[in-house]
């Protein structure tokens, strides 16, 4: 058993992992502010044994004892980060020093949820580790884009500097239950706006491309790169498999069996027009790569949303 610290923990990725960690027999330890984050998520986790929910915001510094840290902590929808985007630029770089400070202190390895934004609006497809990223310094997208980068700026630092035993891992758009109903990405937009028979919103053309990943495959993922012994990152961690904004919203329409239409607006600022990870690294160092294809992991969601918005 090891006692593990998951910051943020109460959002969509947090909850999946406590549960997944908790299913292994860890002892858990939650935090978060709840600023996107919800206790529905882990409401059903509260009556475990092994499981310890802390609200708090990890602009502040957090004493603890554990033997690793997930560090999750961060909204990651547009809507959610551009709300505050100081707060978002506070939270990926004082929320990440105070973490790996932590994890000085206490000699816990530490791993960072980074993301697929530290990319931008990528010039090389699909996107390498080693790409160095187009990312617009100013944008309105920046405070999550730049932070993000920050703080894996941070641990790096933190590793050469301090030794401290450090995990990146980039995220790219991953889906599943857990979402948040008002989450503004576009797996959850067109669901919802699929099951209240609205329009789906496309931005553009909708001939920018996703690769999605289901949530169970990228929580599969997060735990073999923290378990690893050999390889820190920075790795890519999402599904190779590329769409089309609007095959995506035909799927959705598909599986919902929605009369919705489809409209197109503008596209916002440094949206990035194509998005796919190349996976090979995680392949060879971590003998990992996505199960759930899109039509099943969508199916699970949309019953999900379907029972979420029944409630509402």
């Amino acid at each position: 058993m090891r006692r593990i610290l998951v910051t943020g923990g109460a959002g969509f990725l947090g909850s999946h992992l406590c549960e997944h960690l908790l299913g292994e027999g860890n002892d858990v330890v939650c935090i978060d502010n709840f600023f996107s984050g919800s206790k529905d998520n882990i409401r059903h986790l509260s009556t475990h044994p092994f499981f310890e929910l802390i609200r708090h915001d990890v602009i502040h510094p957090l004493f603890i004892e554990v033997d690793w840290i997930f560090h999750l902590a961060c909204p990651a929808s547009p809507i959610h980060y551009q709300h505050n985007p100081i707060k978002t630029v506070k939270t990926n770089v004082m929320g990440t020093i105070n973490m790996l400070g932590l994890a000085k202190r206490i000699k816990a390895r530490i791993l960072l949820a980074s993301s697929s934004e530290v990319y931008g609006d990528a010039q090389v497809h699909p996107q390498t580790e080693g790409y160095w990223g187009n990312v617009n310094p100013i944008g309105l997208r920046s405070c999550y884009d730049e932070g993000k980068r920050v703080a894996e700026t941070l641990m790096m630092d933190y590793y050469r500097q301090n030794r401290v035993d450090i995990r990146i891992a980039r995220i790219f758009n991953t889906y599943g239950p857990r979402m948040a109903v008002d989450d503004g990405r576009v797996v959850s937009n067109f669901i919802v706006q699929a099951l209240n028979g609205e329009d789906l919103t496309v931005y553009g053309d909708g001939t920018q491309t996703r690769s999605f990943c289901y949530v169970s495959d990228l929580i599969e993922a997060l735990v073999r790169t923290m378990n690893s012994e050999e390889f820190a990152g920075p790795v890519n961690i999402g599904n190779p498999t590329e769409f089309t904004v609007l095959e995506l919203a035909e799927k959705v329409l598909a599986l919902t069996g929605s009369k919705s239409r489809i409209a197109l607006k503008p596209l916002p600022s440094d949206d990035p027009v194509r998005r796919c990870p190349d996976i090979s690294l995680a392949k060879s160092k971590l003998s990992w790569e996505p199960r759930v294809g899109l039509e099943e992991g969508l199916g699970k969601t949309i019953e999900y949303f379907r029972e979420k918005l029944a409630v509402r």
